[in-house]
């Protein structure tokens, strides 16, 4: 079986981190498949990690791009692969061969308001149409995307297989003391502290968290301070317009991006994980805050209770009350906070990367099999 997979956004936050544990797994569990990569320039050597059934190829099409769907398809049928995988919403309408699409979510269509312009909603969503009319079967990664994916295109529901994302290993493993005095040391990390971990986009209801987390202060938390860590706060100005209004400048630090074993250490110092997202097709944060023993407080709403089960404490990400009720509980007892810490490590310990590669895996082989 000869898979090709769309390797293009590999760096990314989301689809990225599903695109390098997809490949990761697949090299370990499938030596006999020939995998073909597209890739862009700079990721060409990324097969001599993975093993000599894997192969790169030269894709410069920008992501979401008009170049990309011709020359993603014309790529295709010099390669001749018996399936293609695309691990975002993108199918180009020219693909030939048989084919797999991931759809995460449905972030687009839920709040288009958020989209740069009209023209960014009117692609987007003509390219999961095409997707999901197209494709012989649609992955997504949780029960409430597959809902909205019903719900918006009206597609058979035998048509999508549900595949759960995972965690990287290392934030279930214990880092060394030394390791973790000199994150603390770096950081400056003296007092009690509240933790976000995601991007900087405005469906991740950040402004709502920094009028939360003014709220906690004022009911006698004075002393915790709240890390945020994501891509450039300057993605969002009304997050810096808050931090403002509420004189919180010694109080709210912007961290940017942090690799995964400085974040595995950062989730253990953290005295609380807060994700008050307005919408997630999965939502890997509180699961990552959750292996690494950190209690959480999450949003009631999209896919968050699905994966956090009975381990989280849930808020209303639309009410700032709401959610500095669910900080201030967190902060306040020891015996909740234990209580999540135990249920969150059972809860992390359910959800498998290899699992849900084997399972991808056997849908290519489904997908490509003679009719």
């Amino acid at each position: 079986m000869r898979v090709a997979i769309d390797a293009r956004k590999l760096h990314d936050f989301g689809i990225g981190t599903y695109t390098r544990n997809l490949l990761r797994h697949l090299a370990r569990i499938d030596r006999d498949s020939e995998y073909v990569l597209l890739c862009h320039e700079a990721d060409l050597a990324i097969d001599r990690q993975l093993g000599p059934n894997f192969r790169t190829v030269l894709e410069r099409s920008p992501n979401y791009s008009i170049r990309e769907q011709f020359h993603v398809p014309w790529v295709l049928r010099r390669e001749r692969p018996d399936v293609f995988h695309a691990p975002h919403y993108v199918l180009p309408p020219a693909t030939q061969c048989r084919s797999v699409v991931t759809i995460h979510d449905c972030i687009h269509l839920m709040f288009p308001q958020y989209l740069p312009n009209r023209a960014a909603y009117v692609y987007a969503r003509a390219s999961m149409w095409s997707a999901v009319r197209r494709s012989h079967r649609i992955l997504t990664v949780s029960e409430a995307s597959k809902r909205d994916i019903i719900h918006f295109f009206n597609v058979p529901p035998e048509k999508i297989v549900v595949v759960y994302n995972a965690i990287d290993e290392r934030f279930g493993m214990a880092p060394s003391e030394e390791e973790v005095a000199r994150v603390r040391e770096r950081f400056q990390l003296h007092h009690e502290f509240v933790l976000y971990v995601g991007n900087i986009k405005p469906h991740k209801n950040l402004v709502r968290l920094i009028e939360a987390f003014d709220m906690l202060r004022h009911r006698g938390f004075e002393e915790v301070k709240l890390l945020i860590i994501g891509d450039e706060i300057s993605k969002l100005p009304a997050l810096r317009r808050a931090v403002h209004r509420y004189k919180l400048h010694k109080h709210v630090r912007f961290l940017g991006y942090q690799p995964d074993e400085t974040l595995a250490i950062l989730y253990r110092l953290a005295a609380v994980f807060v994700f008050p997202s307005l919408y997630e097709g999965f939502g890997l944060p509180p699961l990552e805050a959750m292996a690494s023993g950190t209690p959480v407080v999450t949003s009631n709403v999209s896919s968050l209770p699905e994966v956090t089960g009975d381990a989280a404490l849930l808020v209303d990400p639309y009410d700032v009350e709401s959610i500095a009720d669910g900080m201030q509980r967190v902060l306040g007892s020891p015996a909740l906070s234990a209580e999540l810490r135990g249920r969150g490590i059972a809860r992390a310990r359910e959800f498998s990367w290899e699992r849900s590669v084997v399972r991808t895996r056997a849908l290519y082989a489904e997908v490509c099999a003679p009719r």
